[in-house]
C-alpha cells in the first residue's frame, strides 16, 4: 500500500507533522511544569520573607533584636500564623536539632540541609521525601545574636503533581487529536495531489494509436497540477494534429506519387514490348519517363527540404540581404515569365537585412515567385522588400485569378491545390508553399496569402529584421 505515491506523501506529511506537534507538546509540558514549580517556589518564598521580617524586627528599639527575633521565631503561636494546609514551617538550631515546627507537621520533619550555614545562608531550594510525600523546601540560615537558626519552609508537591498530571493529560489528548486531524488532512492533501496525476496516467494508458480517443483531463486548477494537466491536454491536441497531418501527408503523397509511377511503369512496359520496333514510340516513352522521374525527383527534394526546414535547430544562420538575394532569384526566373508573356519586376524598397540561411531564404523567394508565375496567365508579377518596424517583409504580388478567402490558409498545406481543375495542367509537386511556410517558421517568421489590390494574389513573408548595420555582412 505504501508503494503508492499518495500514501508515501500522506505518511511523510503525517510523520513531519507528528514530530513537529510532539516537539511543541514536550515544550509546552516542560514550560508548564516549570511554571508550576516557579509558582510553588514563589509561595514558599513569600512565607519565608514573612518569617524573616518577624525574626529581624526594627519597630521596637527598646527590645534587643536577637532576643526578640529568636523568641518570635520559635513561638508556636507565630508558627501557627505562618502555617497553612499547604505550608509547613520547621525551625532548627545551628547544629541541626529541632527547635520548633508548625502543628500540621505531626511527627515528620525536614532533613537538615548540609549545604546551609553561616557561609551559605541561602535561600536554597530542594526536594525532600517524607512519609507524607514529596515536598518543595526552601532553606535559609539566620544569625540572631548568639543564636544561629535554620528555617525550613515547605510545600507538598502532590497537589502540584496532580495539577501537572491532569494538565499534561489534557495537553496530550489535545495534541493526539490534532495529530489525528492533521493525518486526515495529510491524506486529503495527498489525494488532491495524486488524483489528477492518476487521471493523467489513466488518460495516457487509454491513448489510441492516433491520439484521437484520448480523454482530456481539464483540471480546473491554477497551481502546478493545473498547469501539468493543461500541458498534457495541449500535448495530446498537438500530437493528434501532427498525426492527422502525417496521415493526410501520406495519403496525398501516395496520390501524387501514383500518377508518375504509373506513367513510368506503363512507358517502361511499352519500351520492352515495342521499343525496338517503333522509334517514335521509344522516344516518346523515354521522354515521358525522363519527365515523370524528374517530377518524382523534385517531389523527393521538396520533402527533404521540408524535413531540413522542420529541423530549425540544425540550420546555420548568417546576415542576409533579402534585396540582393531576391534580385538573383528574379533574374533566374525572368525567362520563365517571358515564355508566358508576363512582366516580372522588383520594386525599389528596403535592402531587407535578416539573420538566416541564405540557401533556404533563396528557395523561399524562388518558390513564391515560381508559384506566382505558374498561376498567372496574363499581366505581371511584382516583388518588393519593405521594412515594417522591427520586421522585414517580402511581398510577391501577381495578377492571377486570386485565392478564395476560405482557402488562403490551406494553400500552405502539402500537396494542396486551390484550383483542383488546373492541378494536372499546372506543373509542380504541390510542396512549394508548404516549403515556404516551413522555411519562414525556422526563421521565426510567418507567411500568409492575401487578396491583392485590383485582383490577384499577394503573398507576404515576414521576418525579424537586423537593426545593427555594423553587424551585417551582405550575403553573396
Amino acid at each position: 500500500m505504501f508503494a503508492s505515491l499518495k500514501w508515501r506523501i500522506a505518511a511523510g506529511y503525517a510523520l513531519l507533522l507528528a514530530i513537529a506537534i510532539g516537539a511543541i507538546g514536550v515544550a509546552i509540558v516542560l514550560s508548564f511544569q516549570g511554571i508550576l514549580y516557579a509558582q510553588a517556589q514563589s509561595r514558599v518564598n513569600q512565607t519565608m520573607r514573612e518569617i524573616e521580617r518577624a525574626a529581624l524586627p526594627s519597630d521596637n528599639p527598646l527590645l534587643p533584636a536577637e532576643q526578640s527575633g529568636y523568641e518570635t521565631i520559635i513561638n508556636s503561636q507565630n508558627l501557627a500564623r505562618w502555617e497553612s494546609p499547604t505550608t509547613y514551617v520547621q525551625i532548627d538550631a545551628a547544629d541541626g536539632s529541632l527547635l520548633a515546627h508548625s502543628s500540621n507537621f505531626g511527627s515528620d520533619r525536614f532533613a537538615p540541609n548540609p549545604a546551609l550555614g553561616a557561609k551559605t545562608p541561602g535561600p536554597l531550594y530542594r526536594t525532600d521525601e517524607l512519609p507524607a510525600g514529596a515536598f518543595l523546601v526552601e532553606d535559609r540560615y539566620l544569625a540572631l545574636g548568639p543564636h544561629g537558626i535554620a528555617i525550613h519552609v515547605g510545600e507538598p508537591l502532590d497537589a502540584l503533581q496532580r495539577t501537572f498530571d491532569q494538565t499534561r493529560s489534557a495537553i496530550v489528548a489535545i495534541l493526539l487529536g490534532a495529530v489525528l486531524a492533521l493525518v486526515a488532512l495529510a491524506i486529503l492533501l495527498a489525494a488532491q495531489i495524486t488524483e489528477p496525476i492518476n487521471r493523467l496516467a489513466n488518460a495516457m494508458r487509454s491513448t489510441g494509436p492516433d491520439f484521437t480517443q484520448v480523454p482530456r483531463v481539464h483540471e480546473e486548477r491554477r497551481d502546478e497540477i493545473g498547469q501539468l494537466s493543461d500541458s498534457f491536454d495541449d500535448l495530446i491536441d498537438r500530437l493528434g494534429e501532427a498525426f492527422a497531418r502525417e496521415r493526410q501527408f501520406i495519403s496525398d503523397a501516395s496520390h501524387e506519387l501514383k500518377t508518375p509511377l504509373t506513367s513510368i511503369n506503363a512507358n517502361a512496359q511499352m519500351l520492352l514490348r515495342w521499343g525496338d520496333e517503333d522509334e517514335k514510340l521509344r522516344r516518346e516513352s523515354l521522354e515521358t519517363i525522363v519527365h515523370e522521374s524528374s517530377s518524382l525527383a523534385g517531389m523527393v527534394n521538396g520533402m527533404l527540404t521540408l524535413a531540413k526546414a522542420d529541423r530549425g535547430d540544425a540550420i546555420p544562420k548568417e546576415p542576409v540581404a533579402l534585396a540582393t538575394l531576391v534580385d538573383d532569384v528574379v533574374r533566374g526566373a525572368n525567362q520563365r515569365a517571358v515564355e508566358k508573356g508576363l512582366s516580372l519586376r522588383v520594386e525599389p524598397g528596403d535592402e531587407g537585412r535578416v539573420l538566416g540561411d541564405p540557401h533556404l531564404l533563396r528557395q523561399l523567394a524562388s518558390n513564391l515567385i515560381d508559384n506566382a508565375i505558374k498561376f498567372t496567365d496574363a499581366g505581371e508579377v511584382v516583388v518588393r522588400i519593405e521594412r515594417d518596424g522591427p520586421h522585414v517583409r517580402l511581398l510577391v504580388r501577381d495578377t492571377g485569378p486570386g485565392i478564395p478567402e476560405h482557402e488562403r490558409a490551406q494553400v500552405f498545406d502539402r500537396f494542396y491545390r486551390a484550383d483542383r481543375a488546373r492541378s494536372r495542367v499546372v506543373p509542380g509537386t504541390g510542396l512549394g508553399l508548404a516549403i515556404v511556410r516551413s522555411i519562414a517558421r525556422v526563421h521565426d517568421g510567418t507567411v500568409e496569402a492575401q487578396a491583392a489590390p485590383g485582383g490577384g494574389s499577394l503573398f507576404v513573408a515576414t521576418f525579424p529584421g537586423m537593426a545593427d548595420p555594423l553587424a551585417f555582412t551582405e550575403s553573396q
